[in-house]
C-alpha cells in the first residue's frame, strides 16, 4: 500500500485502522471497543481486551521460532558475547519471573531497574510484564539523587541492580549509588536483587535488604510462571523524563497500544521482519532502548543485538563488523554516536561486509546534514532521521521504507507516522502554519496507539504539561518546526531553546547546523548570552574533526562566515570558541543550559549525568582565554573577573 492511503486511513478513520493492526499481536480477550475517546485529552485504545506484552514478545514464538536467536548481548567492555535463542530467553524470564514473585512482587506493583546494556535486564523487564508488575527502567549510572527522585514518585516494590557498569574500561560502581539514593529517599523497597558480574569487588551487602540474583536463580531454574493477562489499557511501564519544576514526570504506557504500535513499527518503520536482525545502539534506560532493543523486535520475531560499550572501543569499526557478523538489516542509532564515529578515519566504515545492511535510523536529537551525508557516502546505505519522543514511545516523524520508502529530504526526518494528525501552529495566532512558516509542532488528538496515556499519578500534570498551550485542545511537542509543501518537516530545536537578538527569534537549531556545514567542523553547540544592547547573542562552542591542521582561529572564523551568508547578520555568532570536548549526558545530550550557565559566570547546575566531567573543565579553559572570534580579545574575560 503506498504511504499516503496508510496514513490518510490512520487519521481519518483510526478505529478501522488500528482494529485491523491489533490482528499483529495475540488477544487473550478481543477488545469490545478499538477507541475511548470520552474524556478527552485522554484516551483508551482498545478497551476491555487482555493480552500480555511478554507473552507476544517470547511465548508465542516459541512453536515456529524457539530456537532462532532473539537477543544477542555483547558488551566490548567485558569482552563477552551471550547468544540467546526464543526458547533459551523464556527459560530465564520465566526463572526471573518467579525470583519476583519470590520477594512478593505481584501485578500493580512497581519494579525499578538500574542496570546497564546486559541480558538480565532484558529478563527483569520482560519478567516484570510476564507476571503484570510495572517496570521503571532508570539509566544505568544516574546520580543517587536523581535515582532516589525515581523511586520516591515509583515507590517500588523492589529495586534490582547491577554491581557495576563499564565505560571505556572504567569500572563504574552502581550498588554505592543505589545505597546513597536508598538512604535518601522516602519511599525505598524493602530488598534489592543484585545481579552480580564480579566487576565490584568491594561490593558491601545490606543485610535483611540486599539479596543475590545467582542464589535465587540456581532456587527458581525450573520455575513455570503463567501469564497475567491484563487489560489493554493497565500500565506497563513507566519512563522518566525531565520536567521543568525538576521534579521527573513518570511517563506512562499501557499494554495493548503498545504492543500494537511495537507490532506495527517493526515492520512498516524499521523493515524487520520475524527472523530478521536488528541493532539498536541505545542504552535500555530510554525509550529507543525500550522499544527497539527489547520490545520491539521480539513482537515481531526478529533478534535484537544489545550493545554494552563505546563505538571506538576497541576500535572504530566494532559497530560494523558485529553487522557482518549477525547480517543486521536495519541498524537504529544517534547523530551524536555518528559524529563520535566521524571524528575517526572514515576507512573503518569499509573494513567490513555490510551487504546486509540496509537502513541506517538516526533519532535522539536533530541529524546536521554533513553527518547525514558522511554516513550515507560512506556505508552506501541510506540514513534515515525519524523524529519521536520519550512521550510518543515511537516516531512520530518518519520515513517507512518497510512500507513505502518516500525520498529522503536532508535536514527532515520525513513524513507524518500512522496515526499521527500533524500540525505546526504560529505561536502568536493560534492559527495553523503555511508551508515554510515557523510555529510549534503539534499533534491533534486522540493521540495514537503506543504514547503516553498519563503523567503517573498526576493526570494534571499531563493536561498541563501537554494539552494546554493553546486554545484548541492540542498536544503540544514544545518543537519548532516548519513544514514544507510536500508535508515533510523540519524540527528547529526546542521552543525554550530560542535566542531573541534585536527582537529577531533564533533556534539554536539553525545556527548549529549552519556551523556545521563547515567540512572541518565535528560537532556545535549554540547558547544565547545575554547582551545589554541585542537581548541575546549567540555563543558557539565547536568541536574540529581529526586531524584539521587550520588554526582554529581561522576555522572559527569561516563558521562565522557560514552563518551570515546562510542566516542573515542578524544570526552572526558573537563568539565563537574552538574545544577538544563539549560537556554531554551519558545518553549523548549535549548540556547546553550548563554551558550557558558557565558563559553567564553561574553554577552549571546538576551534572550528574555528566559523561565526561574533563568536558566542562575544557569550556572554563576556554572562557579563560577568550574566543577563537568575535567577542573581547583573549585574555579579557579573566582579567575583568579578577
Amino acid at each position: 500500500m503506498r504511504y499516503e492511503e496508510f496514513y490518510r486511513q490512520s487519521v481519518d478513520e483510526p478505529e478501522r485502522f488500528w482494529g485491523e493492526q491489533a490482528r499483529l499481536i495475540h488477544w487473550d480477550t478481543p477488545p469490545r471497543q478499538i477507541l475511548d475517546q470520552s474524556n478527552p485529552p485522554f484516551r483508551r485504545w482498545f478497551v476491555g481486551g487482555t493480552t500480555n506484552l511478554c507473552y507476544n514478545a517470547v511465548d508465542r514464538h516459541l512453536a515456529e521460532r524457539g530456537e532462532q536467536l532473539a537477543l544477542v548481548a555483547i558488551s566490548s567492555e567485558t569482552d563477552s558475547t551471550q547468544e540467546i535463542t526464543y526458547r533459551v530467553l523464556y527459560r530465564e524470564v520465566n526463572r526471573f519471573a518467579g525470583i519476583l514473585q519470590s520477594l512478593d512482587v505481584g501485578q500493580g506493583d512497581r519494579v525499578v531497574i538500574y542496570m546497564p546494556n546486559m541480558a538480565e535486564a532484558v529478563y527483569a523487564m520482560l519478567a516484570c510484564a510476564r507476571i503484570g508488575a510495572i517496570h521503571s527502567v532508570v539509566f544505568g549510572g544516574f546520580a543517587a539523587h536523581n535515582l532516589a527522585l525515581r523511586i520516591d514518585d515509583a515507590e517500588p516494590r523492589l529495586l534490582i541492580c547491577a554491581d557495576a557498569g563499564m565505560r571505556g574500561g572504567k569500572v563504574i560502581p552502581y550498588k554505592p549509588l543505589v545505597d546513597a539514593a536508598l538512604a535518601e529517599s522516602k519511599a525505598p523497597p524493602p530488598h534489592v536483587l543484585i545481579v552480580s558480574r564480579g566487576l565490584d569487588r568491594d561490593m558491601q551487602r545490606v543485610g535483611g535488604r540486599d539479596v543475590d540474583y545467582a542464589r535465587l536463580r540456581a532456587e527458581h531454574m525450573n520455575d513455570e510462571v503463567p501469564v497475567t493477562w491484563l487489560e489493554l489499557n493497565e500500565p506497563s511501564y513507566l519512563l522518566y523524563t525531565s520536567g521543568t519544576t525538576g521534579k521527573p514526570k513518570g511517563i506512562q504506557r499501557d499494554v495493548g497500544g503498545y504492543a500494537v504500535a511495537m507490532a506495527l513499527s517493526i515492520r512498516t518503520i524499521f523493515d524487520i521482519a520475524p527472523g530478521q536482525v536488528m541493532f539498536s545502539t541505545s542504552d535500555v534506560g530510554w525509550a529507543v532502548g525500550h522499544s527497539y532493543n527489547v520490545y520491539g523486535p521480539l513482537i515481531g520475531g526478529a533478534t535484537s543485538l544489545l550493545y554494552e560499550g563505546l563505538p571506538t572501543r576497541p576500535d572504530p569499526g566494532v559497530w560494523w563488523r558485529l553487522c557482518e557478523k549477525y547480517r543486521v538489516r536495519t541498524m537504529f542509532s544517534s547523530p551524536t554516536g555518528i559524529r563520535v564515529l566521524k571524528k575517526q578515519d572514515a576507512a573503518w566504515l569499509k573494513k567490513a561486509d555490510l551487504s546486509s545492511l540496509k537502513w541506517l535510523f538516526l533519532a535522539g536529537e536533530p541529524l546536521d546534514e554533513p553527518t547525514a551525508h558522511w554516513i550515507t557516502d560512506g556505508l552506501g546505505v541510506p540514513a534515515i532521521d525519524n523524529y519521536w519522543q520519550t512521550e510518543t514511545g515511537w516516531p512520530a516523524i518518519t520515513l517507512m521504507p518497510g512500507l513505502d520508502l518516500k525520498p529522503v529530504k536532508w535536514g527532515s526526518p520525513g513524513l507524518p507516522a500512522p496515526g499521527y494528525k500533524m500540525k505546526v501552529i504560529n505561536e502568536s495566532t493560534g492559527d495553523e502554519a503555511a508551508a515554510g512558516e515557523k510555529g510549534v509542532l503539534v499533534f491533534v488528538p486522540p493521540l495514537p496507539p503506543g504514547c503516553l496515556t498519563t503523567v503517573w499519578r498526576d493526570d494534571g500534570r499531563y493536561v498541563n504539561s501537554y494539552f494546554s498551550h493553546f486554545k484548541e485542545l492540542l498536544y503540544s511537542s514544545l518543537d519548532w518546526a516548519i513544514r514544507d509543501a510536500d508535508g515533510y518537516t523540519n524540527i528547529l530545536g526546542r521552543t525554550d531553546d530560542v535566542i531573541n537578538v534585536a527582537g529577531h527569534r533564533l533556534g539554536t537549531r539553525e545556527i548549529e547546523e549552519s556551523v556545521a556545514t563547515h567540512a572541518s567542523v565535528a560537532e556545535a553547540a549554540v547558547i544565547g548570552m545575554k547582551d545589554e544592547l541585542k537581548g541575546q547573542v549567540p555563543v558557539v562552542f565547536a568541536t574540529l574533526k581529526q586531524g584539521v591542521v587550520e588554526l582554529p582561529a581561522d576555522v572559527a572564523r569561516a563558521m562565522q562566515q557560514c552563518v551570515t551568508d546562510q542566516l542573515g547578520a542578524v544570526a552572526r555568532p558573537a563568539r565563537i570558541y574552538v574545544v577538544n570536548a563539549l560537556p554531554k549526558t551519558r545518553s549523548g545530550k549535549l548540556l547546553r543550559r550548563s554551558l550557558q550557565a558557565l558563559v553567564e559566570q553561574r553554577d552549571p547546575g546538576d551534572l550528574s549525568t555528566l559523561d565526561d566531567p574533563g568536558a566542562l573543565d575544557e569550556v572554563r579553559r576556554a572562557l579563560e582565554r577568550g574566543p577563537d572570534q568575535g567577542g573581547e580579545e583573549p585574555g579579557m574575560l579573566a582579567a575583568r573577573k579578577t
